[in-house]
């Protein structure tokens, strides 16, 4: 379980979380899939099937993020790394909820999290 004190990829803003990714462009599926340690501290694991080509890449990350995190998509926006892989997003909405919901998202683990990829499973 995600404790207070623990280092997380995530902060609280006003009315926002900030969320820092690592992601991968190009990958064979789209999803959330671990944490790793970046030069600014821990960030999410996203990958995205999108090139990095005239913004289909950023475009994917708010998609595939807010499908994870289950809010609207119009909540994730990019506020920094816009040509960089390791992004910051910032989701629009209630911190203590958002915070609630990302320690819960990481608590359960990354294999059977919706991430897009729900039509390629086979059990």
């Amino acid at each position: 379980m995600v404790g207070e004190g623990a280092a997380v990829p995530w902060r609280v803003a006003a009315g926002c979380v900030i969320v820092r990714v690592r992601v991968t462009p190009k990958s064979s599926k789209d999803g959330v899939d671990g944490i790793e340690p970046s030069s600014e501290g821990p960030a999410l694991r996203l990958r995205v099937r999108a090139v990095p080509a005239d913004g289909e890449a950023n475009a994917a990350v708010a998609k595939v993020f807010a499908e994870w995190l289950d809010v609207p998509k119009r909540s994730v926006s990019i506020s920094s790394g816009l040509k960089s892989r390791l992004k910051s997003l910032s989701i629009a909405g209630d911190p203590v909820d958002l915070s609630a919901r990302l320690a819960e998202r990481l608590a359960a683990g990354f294999d059977e999290q919706k991430t897009g990829d729900q039509n390629n499973k086979t059990s």
